[in-house]
Parts: C-alpha cells; sequence; structure tokens
C-alpha cells in the first residue's frame, strides 16, 4: 500500500474537497503516488465548482486503513472531523488553517497551518515554492475554495494574502471574480432541494470545548427564512442529534451571504449560554449574530472561551 491518501474534513465544503484535488496533483507532480478520496458527500456548491472546471468528486470512502498506511490532511486537523479510523493511519502532512486540537502523532510530520481565510491559499504558495505552474482548471478549483471559505472575500477570516490569491488565481482560471464568486455562492445557497436532515449534516463539524462536546453546522442562504420558516421541525431534529450523540450543545447557523448575518438556532444543555457567549439572549429560540458569518474565526473561539 505505497498510495498516500488525501482528504479532508467529513461533511466536506469546497475548500475540503477542492484542496484535496489540488494537493494530490501537486504531490504526483512531486512524484508521489497521491490520491483525493473524500468523508462525505458533495454539496450544491461544491458540485457547481467540480462542473464548472471539470471534474469528478473524488471518490468516497468509509475507512482509509484498508487502502493506505499513510495519509495527508487538508483542511483539519481534530480527529473527530475526520477519517474513523484516523489513528491506524500514519499521518505525513497536513495543511490547515484552523486552530490546532486534539491532535497527535507518534512520528514526525510535515505540518503546515497559517491563519489565512482558506486552505487553497496556502496551496498556491506550495505550487510557487515546489516551481510547479498551476493549470487553468486547479486554478480555478483554487479559486473557488477562497471564495467559499471567505463568503468572497467579505469573511473576516479573509486576509491581504487571500485576496492577492484569488485576483491571481481568476486570472489564470480565466473567470471574472466577482461574477464566477457570486454565482457559486448562490448556487450553494438554493436549499430548494434540501430536506432539514440534510441541512444539519451539510456542513457540520464537531468541536471538543473543555469538557463539552460541541457541533457546529452552518449553511448559507440568501433569505434565512428558508430554513427558519421550519424551525418547529428544526428543533424537533437538533434536540434529536443531542439526544443520540450525546452533545451538550448543536448550535445551528444559517448565514445570510447577501447581508453579512447570521441567525442560530441552539439545542442542548448550552443553549442559553451560547446566547450569553455572544452577548445576547434566546428570543424564539433564536440568537441574532449580527455580522457574523464565520465559523473558524467568530463563532468557535467565543463558544469556546465561554465553555473553557
Amino acid at each position: 500500500m505505497s498510495k498516500i491518501l488525501v482528504f479532508g474534513h467529513k461533511n466536506p465544503d469546497t475548500d475540503t474537497i477542492t484542496s484535496a484535488l489540488v494537493y494530490a496533483y501537486l504531490k504526483q507532480q512531486l512524484g508521489v503516488d497521491a490520491e483525493a478520496v473524500r468523508l462525505g458527500e458533495v454539496n450544491n456548491e461544491t458540485a457547481f465548482a467540480l462542473e464548472k472546471f471539470g471534474f469528478d468528486a473524488p471518490r468516497l470512502v468509509e475507512k482509509v486503513a484498508p487502502e493506505a498506511a499513510e495519509v495527508i490532511l487538508v483542511d483539519h486537523n481534530e480527529f473527530q472531523q475526520s477519517a474513523e479510523d484516523i489513528q491506524d493511519v500514519t499521518i505525513s502532512e497536513v495543511i490547515d488553517h484552523h486552530r490546532i486540537a486534539n491532535f497527535e502523532t507518534a512520528n514526525p510530520l510535515y505540518y503546515r497551518a497559517e491563519p489565512v481565510g482558506c486552505t487553497a491559499t496556502i496551496l498556491n504558495k506550495m505550487f510557487k515554492e515546489n516551481d510547479v505552474e498551476v493549470p487553468a482548471n486547479y486554478a480555478g478549483l483554487m479559486l473557488s475554495a477562497i471564495v467559499s471559505d471567505t463568503l468572497l472575500l467579505k469573511s473576516p477570516t479573509c486576509t491581504p494574502q487571500d485576496v492577492k490569491a484569488a485576483t491571481e488565481l481568476a486570472a489564470k482560471a480565466g473567470v471574472n471574480l466577482e461574477e464566477y464568486g457570486l454565482a457559486m455562492l448562490k448556487a450553494g445557497a438554493d436549499l430548494s432541494d434540501k430536506s432539514l436532515e440534510d441541512l444539519l449534516s451539510l456542513d457540520a463539524k464537531e468541536f471538543e470545548m473543555g469538557s463539552s462536546k460541541v457541533i457546529i453546522a452552518q449553511v448559507n442562504a440568501v433569505d434565512v427564512n428558508d430554513v427558519l420558516s421550519r424551525q418547529a421541525e428544526l428543533e424537533l431534529l437538533l434536540n434529536k442529534e443531542v439526544a443520540e450523540k450525546g452533545l451538550d450543545l448543536f448550535f445551528f447557523v444559517v448565514t445570510d451571504i447577501l447581508n453579512n448575518n447570521s441567525v442560530a438556532v441552539p439545542a442542548g444543555q448550552l443553549a442559553t449560554r451560547s446566547a450569553e457567549a455572544f452577548g445576547t439572549i434566546l428570543a424564539n429560540n433564536q440568537i441574532e449574530l449580527k455580522g457574523v458569518v464565520s465559523r473558524k474565526k467568530q463563532i468557535v473561539p467565543t463558544l469556546t472561551e465561554a465553555f473553557q
């Protein structure tokens, strides 16, 4: 089993899927037998990007140890977000832009984590460092990831490095950054074909915050009422998830991509404390999150500090 598998987190988003494809390609150019795989279903936004630039989704795997002794993680590092049998393989590399938590290896590895808005921004640098040209279609994938993770360069996670990379990659991909970016985000925000069960798992990540077990799920929408009009049913599903998974909090966030605000619907014993963490109260079991769009920079740190 000499092949190395490259993959991102469960419930994959655009950065996870495209970064796996892009980094596997770069490793192949450097003589490594690498294959991109995925740990979950592809969402509408990612499907839009893959079709636009002529890619199939990486193949779906349930476990990685039966296929490879060595793996590379992109866009994540926390074990509860990774493959179920992640501790049965050797992690040789991590390329990420998130906090580092619940991560330990027996052997040295190449670990690259930078405080930028997107994994693709780091990968763009790595192509240059290795003197490998970025093909137009792979540039399109990286651009898509940056647009997704930074909400078209408007998220507080966005850095000047992300803006520079996005501008450069859009030119290589031959697309208009604003036009393509908005079309992709709108494709991802079209929830008409999604059930509430789908929305709960579409982009959900599990976190350990002190002694608390927390899942934060986030969906983008053009109109938050597309989701919140079904709140009664949503709350039943959230409470079911809390009970079945032994959660202290399921924090479900709907983000308005046009106005850059969010509304959260929390469930679990920490629901009230989650509202207090943002300096507000629960009203109709909703938390108004004005100006909040980033799980990584605005939601996870706030809740982590509150629950320590």
